[in-house]
């Protein structure tokens, strides 16, 4: 399971170093795609191919659901962790994310989101003052 927020540098070669407690559970190859909310989105090899299945089943004749299955999918790159734990983080998805040399690093659950540092304090901070409402439609969908 990954959990837990990290606070890493992406460094001049746009390296990120993946939170030790979290490689092992990753493995050597990870797929890091354009995420929600102007994040990344990093998938073990197993669970992305999950995902994809799944994205692949999408109805063809929604303009919705082929808007959403093209920018997951062609925004995906596969990329090895290096024998220090860093992964290269391709400049389009930089760009997407706004990533800049501090990022954050979440594990939710069974993926990691990186998150240009200010992008993710503003975004937690929101989050924060409305957890409350945000709990209470967990509970409608029996969640929470």
């Amino acid at each position: 399971m990954l959990i837990g927020e990290y606070q890493h540098t992406i460094d001049t070669k746009k390296r990120l170093a993946i939170p030790a407690k979290m490689r092992a559970e990753l493995g050597e190859k990870v797929v890091i795609t354009r995420g929600l909310d102007g994040c990344l989105f990093v998938y073990t090899a197993g669970m992305w191919q999950e995902l994809a299945a799944k994205l692949g089943q999408a109805p063809v004749g929604s303009e919705m659901s082929r808007g959403f299955v093209r920018l997951l999918l062609s925004g995906a790159n596969e990329v090895e962790l290096d024998s220090l734990g860093r992964v290269l983080v391709p400049d389009t998805l930089k760009q997407y994310a706004g990533l800049t040399k501090n990022v954050v690093i979440v594990g939710v659950y069974n993926r990691l989101e990186v998150w240009d540092k200010d992008r993710w304090m503003s975004y937690s901070a929101r989050a924060e003052r409305d957890i409350g409402n945000m709990a209470e439609k967990m509970g409608e969908l029996g969640l929470y």
